[in-house]
């Protein structure tokens, strides 16, 4: 079995994530977080400091970990022999650097050197539904509304909104604004045209928080190249894998959940070829953590067939 370090141990990804590989049969897995958490308990497991030293000597290493952490430790884990897959939006959206979710583009996760990105966590659902309806009607344009959970922002937000008052709950963004659009946004656009490698798919999005604990809903307007009957879009979603029929995705059904839920599908009137959607994902798994771990299974059964 493959020795496992999973940084970032104690954010609300890095529980979910341990949980996974226990769940799965991984049985060397470590703990790493900064240095205020080491010594610690997450899973069973007692957290060590991520320093690079730390880091030396794995086969796998998971970061969970913002953008600048991930900067300063995904290289040299690279560089000591690991396959890291990484959270942050730090290598994302850099040539060369797959980003990878395994049901739409899983082929690309093979020709890593090292490093593979694991998406953001609406664009993740997003891209599973997409990916089978372009391959049906071809698509022309996407519009995207997210409405996306506090635990996407931290066990800490979380633990926030739990403690808070009801009445002080409201919709709030929390995002980098560059005065046009917020950097969440910008985010959705070009990941989803990296994964479907479709690099002119007209994309718009907007984002906002909401005061849910857990899992994000999407509404999704596209238009498709040829025509596509909501009844036909929908026989194709049944089919396509990691994807389950819902008459009305809402977090709450998500969560726990392992697939992207995905309802009311229907005519868009104001588009040619148009077609509205809504789905829902719990973005602690398969928008964060069992998307990573998929995409290391992916790369470790290839190097077993190859041995």
């Amino acid at each position: 079995m493959p020795r496992i370090a999973v940084v970032g141990a104690t954010g609300a990804v890095g529980r979910v994530m341990i949980d996974l590989l226990l769940e799965r049969g991984f049985d060397d897995v470590h703990a790493f977080a900064s240095a205020r958490s080491a010594g610690t308990q997450v899973g069973g497991l007692r957290v060590e400091e991520a320093t690079p030293d730390a880091l030396a000597g794995f086969d796998v290493c998971f970061f969970s970990v913002g953008s600048r952490a991930s900067r300063e430790l995904v290289p040299r884990a690279v560089r000591a022999g690991a396959l890291c897959v990484d959270k942050s939006e730090a290598f994302r959206l850099e040539p060369g650097v797959p980003l990878v979710v395994p049901e739409v583009n899983g082929g690309r996760a093979l020709e890593h050197d090292g490093l593979i990105a694991n998406p953001n966590c609406s664009t993740i659902p997003l891209t599973l539904v997409l990916k089978p309806l372009h391959e049906e009607a071809g698509l022309r344009s996407v519009r995207v509304a997210t409405y996306q959970s506090v635990s996407g922002k931290g066990a800490q937000r979380l633990q926030q909104l739990l403690d808070e008052p009801q009445a002080e709950h409201d919709l709030s963004v929390d995002w980098d604004y560059d005065g046009e659009e917020f950097d969440e946004e910008m985010k959705i656009r070009e990941e989803t045209r990296k994964i479907l490698e479709l690099p002119e798919l007209a994309v718009s999005a907007t984002c906002v928080r909401v005061p849910v604990p857990v899992g994000h809903a999407e509404s999704v307007w596209i238009e498709t190249q040829e025509p596509l009957a909501p009844a036909r879009a929908r026989d194709v979603l049944r089919k396509a894998p990691s994807v389950r029929l819902e008459d009305f995705p809402t977090p709450g059904k998500a969560a726990g959940r392992d697939d992207a839920l995905v309802g009311r599908i229907r005519r868009d009137p104001a588009a040619e070829n148009g077609l509205s959607l809504h789905l829902a994902c719990d973005n602690l798994r398969k928008g964060a953590a069992l998307n990573g771990i998929q995409v290391a299974e992916l790369v470790l059964a290839s190097r077993s067939v190859a041995a």
